[in-house]
């Protein structure tokens, strides 16, 4: 079953109970307080938008133990920090020493990897989109090398971003850039979140990249697994465009969209499953890498279909 993602953008109190989360709220206008609960089995994201939410300590430590993500923003609105347990699998103490441990070799080729199915989708999108020509995207794709040395993935990324949206002739892809990148930053916040819940569940460390090594970034290896899963988000975003109802600005509107992330249909191992369920496959095919029993990673593929 697909984890729910929840968002709390007004003010609420949440508590545990009977292992459920229990969501007290007062109704604006009668001004009556409303009651629900949620199972928590049930929950895989959690957002905290609103610094007027109150979080139990009881609650947050059945979230962590329930290997739930929770996430909170800032004033702004946009996702600036993620809760995740600290023991995730079982097997988390071998499964640390196999990533530690892991060769540079190893990370190179695993590197490689993703950034060939990387730019493998994004030349999907720019066909879906704009009915692009993909031709060098899909050469490119071929031709990384292990470690990605010859930097393939920023050419593949200047074509990208230089085409994807063509109604804005010059567009860059920026953490502070104009209309449509602050609707990629909230759904690659909701990706990341998504990876990073995937990796711990999978008994690995999020912070210890396989590219990735900033050491002020909690996340690396979340960052580095994620890009092959970008431009799902991106064609999400690509699809919100096309609604003339919706504001450039992140609005309710566009959140509940943007929340879809973790739901979207993905093609892994020829058979469609939501983005959550493939990238828990992806992390548990990273861990068969450290360990040895595998050499491939596993991530999906976007169809021309």
């Amino acid at each position: 079953m697909i984890k729910k993602t929840l968002c709390f953008s007004n003010k609420a109190y949440l508590s545990l109970k009977l292992n459920q989360l229990v969501i007290k709220t007062v109704d604006p206008v009668s001004g009556c307080e409303q009651v629900l609960t949620r199972p928590i089995e049930d929950i895989g994201v959690l957002i905290i938008e609103s610094h007027q939410v109150t979080v139990t300590s009881a609650l947050m430590s059945f979230l962590l133990d329930a290997n739930v993500a929770v996430v909170f923003c800032d004033d702004k609105h946009m996702p600036s920090g993620l809760f995740l347990p600290l023991n995730g699998n079982t097997l988390q103490s071998e499964r640390f020493s196999n990533q530690i441990s892991a060769s540079m070799p190893l990370k190179k080729q695993l590197w490689q990897q993703t950034i060939s199915a990387k730019i493998r989708n994004q030349a999907a999108v720019l066909k879906l989109v704009n009915n692009t020509e993909i031709g060098n995207m899909r050469k490119w794709s071929t031709l990384v090398k292990s470690g990605d040395t010859d930097n393939l993935e920023g050419r593949a990324a200047a074509y990208y971003w230089k085409n994807l949206f063509q109604c804005f002739p010059g567009f860059v892809r920026r953490q502070e850039g104009e209309y449509p990148n602050a609707w990629l930053n909230y759904g690659y916040a909701i990706l990341r979140a998504v990876i990073a819940r995937s990796l711990v569940g999978s008994g690995l460390l999020p912070t210890l990249g396989i590219h990735h090594s900033n050491k002020y970034n909690a996340y690396c290896l979340a960052d580095d697994i994620m890009e092959p899963y970008r431009p799902y988000v991106d064609l999400l975003v690509v699809d919100m465009m096309k609604n003339h109802e919706l504001s450039p600005e992140i609005t309710s509107a566009s959140k509940k969209v943007l929340l879809t992330v973790p739901a979207l249909d993905v093609r892994l191992n020829n058979l469609n499953r939501p983005l959550m369920v493939a990238a828990s496959m992806t992390t548990a095919s990273l861990a068969k890498c450290y360990s040895g029993e595998s050499r491939k990673l596993i991530y999906p593929e976007l169809a021309l279909d």
